[in-house]
């Protein structure tokens, strides 16, 4: 009868599995009312009196061998269901990571970018921090030309020849003193100005301006290449140019797309008119090309500069530029669909 015992000690320690039916089954069949030990109890009284001490000794080795094993497979599966609930099935892919966005400056200076390498301009850049030459003095702004007053500048005040650059006209000097004719570029990049900050100027915003110089350029080509720019990046073919100044451009003009009066925004953004100005451009003054190296009896060419702050104002409709730069996660996941 003990061998007996010791064979189901065996078979308890063998028993294994993942299933609760199964686990249920094999409890019952030896901790029972009607199972296994409770059969080898019922025997004890038959048991001759000199082995009912180790009787009762292999008995209770199957007894806890038993329950110890229901309670070891019954834990095991409770902590791969616990598992399952915090962790999901970690056989299926995993979920698709947040998707970024673009913020509204970036949107447009592509966009610009895209429109303009169409028709072969490459992309140029400078440093923000310039000198007095690249900034004004080769732009056709010697020391104490009254004209230096339309840009408030913030300079250096250990060196005074140092500045944070007010336009991106500086990175179109350096590109003409590096680089010899046909040229056609255009300088995206944060320029500063010392003005006040309110819903609709920052002392810090974007530029993107644009140079062609090369033989024969005039103005008809400064107007068919803005033509193309608005028809692409507004889907507004009319256009017109007003005359206007600008140290660095002779003649100058300022830029107009018409907008249209179709809404009450259209009424409110162009004060009534229909017409909005977006740029400013002109033929290079021959001065500038002299001061950077280039024969002006033998090239010609144009510039043009807008802010891209007012244009992502204007296309995405964002009633404050403050909020360019604010950095508020609310306003940016607003683009998370943009390109």
């Amino acid at each position: 009868m003990i061998e007996k015992i010791k064979e189901h000690i065996a078979l308890v320690g063998q028993f294994n599995s993942e299933d609760a039916s199964e686990i249920e089954a094999f409890r019952i069949k030896y901790l029972g009312k009607k199972g296994v030990l409770n059969d080898f109890f019922t025997e004890f009284k038959s048991v001759p009196n000199e082995q009912k001490k180790e009787f009762g000794q292999v008995v209770n080795q199957l007894k806890i061998a038993a329950q110890d094993k229901v309670n070891e497979l019954k834990e095991a599966i409770e902590n791969k269901t616990s598992s399952a609930s915090v962790y999901g099935d970690l056989t299926r892919p995993a979920a698709a990571p947040p998707i970024g966005a673009r913020h509204p400056i970036s949107i447009v200076k592509n966009q610009i970018i895209d429109i303009f390498s169409r028709i072969g301009f490459n992309v140029s850049e400078g440093p923000e921090i310039e000198d007095d030459w690249h900034n004004f003095t080769a732009l056709n702004l010697p020391e104490y030309h009254p004209a230096r007053d339309m840009q408030d500048t913030f300079f250096i005040q250990t060196d005074p020849d140092i500045l944070l650059r007010t336009h991106t006209s500086s990175v179109q000097v350096r590109y003409m003193e590096e680089n010899k004719p046909p040229i056609r570029t255009i300088s995206p990049g944060r320029v500063y100005r010392n003005e006040a900050i309110s819903a609709r100027s920052h002392c810090f915003f974007h530029q993107v301006e644009g140079l062609y110089i090369d033989k024969g350029v005039s103005f008809a080509d400064l107007k068919q290449t803005l033509q193309y720019f608005t028809t692409e990046m507004f889907g507004k073919s009319q256009i017109r140019l007003r005359p206007s100044y600008f140290p660095f451009t002779e003649p100058s003009a300022e830029v107009d797309v018409y907008w249209g009066l179709e809404t009450e925004t259209d009424y409110k953004m162009t004060k009534g008119t229909g017409w909005l100005e977006i740029m400013g451009c002109g033929m290079v003054d021959p001065n500038v090309l002299q001061n950077c190296g280039i024969d002006p009896t033998e090239y010609s060419g144009f510039a043009f500069g807008m802010g891209i702050d007012r244009i992502a104002l204007l296309l995405h409709q964002i009633p404050d530029i403050r909020m360019l730069s604010e950095n508020d996660i609310r306003f940016l996941d607003q683009f998370k669909s943009a390109l």
